[in-house]
């Protein structure tokens, strides 16, 4: 996405509006009996300032102390709602060669995050460096597809959580992409990678039978999509019944709009993924009926530009 064109949004959102609007073949029918906000971000790269205004690409977007203020004005619109990301927090700035994610936790905690899930950059510094900075983040980290063995990382991420929002029970799994040719095996030691397709499956099985869950929400880091044979995001959706949102990650995908999988059965999932850098904040909004099944979507894209340091 081009800078004028999220100047161009941005102008709207300072009007109140953010870009979005109903998915296709996702309208809301009748009275909903609960709305939950699902707010998102991915690849966030440890962009804790915005891009300079000297910066070729996305000049002066971005910035930690803008996402915290729409956040909070978007979750005081609907407290019932959830801030998660989709991995890759660390990496790309001085801030992470400074405080190796440490102050990134930090932030993120401060903002409210619900949850994240493991990116492969979350291995740069080894697992030792991921365990020496984790017990910063004030939120869980999910993670279903790697086997953190005895390690002391494998104590704090989880296979998945459970949220009670607005009266809908939410699980939540995350999934991580292959370390071939990503990371290095003395960085990710002790940690082994298994099939997204397989986990998924029993993750979704396990969150929705035993569990009982009205909503099953997957924090992917494999990527949107590909074009050989790699697991991707799309291929989940397609192969896997029962998640009814992939928050994604890795590719640094700008999607204008969450794309919609629709199964011959009439099973729904939806992918949704905002670039990198946290210069985009996603949203989407379940609107549920009376039996806690999924009526409608809407969603909205939200620039992190220079009209929300009024907020901040």
């Amino acid at each position: 996405m081009k800078r004028r064109t999220f100047l161009r949004n941005s102008a709207i959102l300072g009007a109140g509006v953010g870009m979005g609007g109903l998915i296709p073949g996702a309208e809301v029918i009748g009275a909903s009996s609960a709305r939950v906000t699902i707010l998102h971000t991915n690849d966030t790269h440890a962009r804790i300032e915005p891009f300079p205004e000297t910066a070729p690409n996305y000049a002066g977007m971005g910035g930690v102390a803008r996402r915290a203020a729409l956040v909070k004005k978007l979750r005081a619109e609907n407290p019932d709602s959830l801030l998660l990301d989709a991995g890759d927090v660390f990496q790309g700035t001085p801030y992470f060669n400074r405080f190796h994610g440490r102050l990134d936790f930090e932030v993120m905690t401060k903002m409210g995050y619900d949850a994240t899930t493991i990116g492969n950059h979350e291995f740069d510094n080894g697992v030792d460096g991921f365990e020496k900075v984790m017990d910063s983040a004030g939120f869980p980290f999910v993670s279903s597809n790697y086997d953190f063995g005895t390690t002391r990382m494998g104590m704090r991420v989880r296979k998945f959580i459970i949220r009670q929002v607005g009266g809908v029970k939410i699980g939540i799994f995350g999934l991580g992409v292959s370390f071939e040719n990503l990371v290095l095996p003395h960085l990710h030691k002790g940690v082994r990678y298994n099939d997204p397709v397989e986990v998924s499956a029993d993750m979704v099985a396990d969150l929705r039978d035993y569990h009982g869950c009205d909503m099953v929400i997957c924090l992917s880091h494999i990527g949107y999509r590909y074009n050989d044979a790699r697991v991707s995001d799309r291929v989940v959706a397609e192969q896997v019944d029962g998640i009814d949102l992939i928050i994604g990650g890795h590719t640094h995908t700008f999607l204008d709009e969450p794309e919609l999988i629709e199964k011959p059965d009439g099973r729904r999932t939806w992918i949704s993924q905002v670039g990198f850098a946290g210069i985009v904040l996603g949203r989407l909004d379940f609107h549920f009926d009376r039996d806690r099944q999924v009526a409608g979507v809407r969603h909205h894209r939200y620039p992190v530009s220079m009209q929300l340091d009024e907020w901040a």
